[in-house]
């Protein structure tokens, strides 16, 4: 594990970069495949189209061609879909490409079926549509120069469709019925498709509004542990002037005759060399070094000795710890993830003074680390706010950083806090996280 300065520095750096890479290859991948499930429902569509044509109306088609262009077509789209079928990223080209196809085989289809007098040609509009959707400006403009040019070209080419244009007929002529066939087809496609781009869109818009939130709380913490680091730099020398005045004191007849004076001085003793503990945890958290901080050990006593350490500098009137861990796996852990789970403790105690309750196991290669207490619990508007910076019961400005810390650090390791309120009152915070991120062969230890 590395240490939380450059961890977080890290990915402040890389992460919110590769993940926004990461939410763009899976929008573009799966507009593709919906690409590749229109261009099916299209070959069923000209199939149709063609045995009622020939069959129902008796129109006179140059059958073997038209069937060599949808054979193609056939072939294109499964190699699409073996190319696609794997997550891959999609480029504009390439989208541009696919659209290309399509309108190159309606195309074709039209040349052999009366050119511009088919009334189909008005599925070109389907493809202009979709590349608005789903290519940029210049890609876009491209299929309509393109849709242009192929109409264009089959006005002066193509050979008529030997269809009366008996308009006055109305619903009745031919040529309205396909006008009206074609009409249908491309709303229910468009409806159909455009629906679930805008859906994909719309994720994609809310994936990168949370990576662009999980950018700012990255760089929060790394600011934080910059100043941590610095604040820590400075007090060292301040702190070890007071421990040489208290040992001083402590030495003094005055002092030494006072069985009070004596005893308060070792408390402040105490809790200074916690201070000087605490300072000392800072700097070498800060080094850059893997393994600076970490320690090789197992769930099972990493977890004893934190509690171990919190209870005996935390005045806990009560504290419930019940470890139901069975197998005792050997585990990299560093001060990052023990100050995260001393952070949960602490916020339970504040709220909670006379008892607080800490429950571990493990469940399918997951750990479950429960504290509880039995304090007023989290305000409903609060709960949604879990993990954010500067959100805490207390009113008072700078509180709230703690449970902040501790959901990033437990989520850049693959895991996740989550906060509720108990119904017999207090509240109860969830952390859970793969083994698998911390987890050591054996042979290592």
């Amino acid at each position: 594990m590395q240490s939380p300065l450059d961890f977080f520095a890290k990915a402040a750096r890389s992460s919110p970069q590769a993940a926004a890479a990461n939410v763009e290859f899976a929008a573009g991948h799966k507009n593709m495949l919906q690409l590749i499930e229109l261009r099916w429902i299209a070959v069923i569509g000209q199939v149709t189209t063609i045995a009622a044509a020939i069959l129902v109306f008796g129109i006179q088609l140059p059958l073997v061609h038209m069937l060599q262009v949808l054979a193609c077509l056939i072939a294109f789209n499964i190699a699409s879909h073996l190319r696609w079928h794997e997550r891959r990223p999609v480029s504009n080209g390439e989208m541009f490409m696919a659209l290309l196809v399509d309108v190159a085989s309606l195309t074709v289809l039209l040349y052999l079926s009366g050119g511009i007098t088919n009334p189909f040609a008005f599925l070109y509009l389907l493809q202009v549509i979709l590349s608005a959707v789903l290519l940029e400006v210049f890609w876009t403009w491209s299929i309509v120069a393109v849709t242009i040019g192929c109409m264009a070209g089959l006005a002066m080419y193509a050979q008529p469709l030997a269809l009366p244009f008996d308009h006055a007929r109305g619903i009745s002529s031919l040529y309205i019925q396909g006008l009206l066939v074609c009409f249908a087809l491309d709303a229910a496609l468009l409806v159909m498709f455009i629906s679930r781009i805008s859906d994909t869109l719309r994720q994609k818009a809310a994936q990168l509004a949370s990576l662009r939130q999980h950018a700012v709380e990255e760089e929060h913490i790394v600011r934080m542990g910059l100043l941590a680091s610095g604040a820590a730099h400075e007090l060292g020398t301040p702190l070890a002037t007071v421990s040489v005045i208290l040992g001083d004191w402590k030495r003094m007849p005055q002092f030494r005759s006072d069985p009070g004076l004596l005893e308060e001085i070792t408390e402040m003793q105490t809790q200074l060399q916690r201070c000087k503990s605490i300072v000392s945890g800072i700097l070498l958290s800060a080094g850059e070094a893997r393994g600076e901080s970490a320690v090789r050990t197992t769930v099972k006593s990493f977890l004893d000795g934190l509690v171990a350490s919190w209870q005996a500098s935390r005045p806990a009137r009560s504290f419930q710890y019940n470890n139901r861990i069975q197998d005792d796996l050997p585990v990299a852990s560093d001060s990052a993830l023990k100050q995260t789970i001393d952070n949960l403790l602490d916020n339970a105690l504040e709220a909670s003074p006379g008892w607080v309750g800490l429950d571990a196991s493990i469940v399918d290669g997951v750990l479950y680390v429960v504290v509880t207490d039995r304090g007023p619990g989290f305000a409903p508007a609060m709960l949604g706010q879990i993990g954010k910076p500067y959100q805490s019961t207390k009113a008072q400005p700078g509180h709230g950083l703690g449970l902040f810390l501790a959901v990033n650090v437990v989520r850049k390791l693959g895991g996740s806090v989550v906060a509720v309120n108990r119904a017999e009152g207090g509240a109860q915070v969830t952390l859970t996280l793969p083994l698998s991120s911390i987890e050591l062969e054996k042979d290592r230890l």
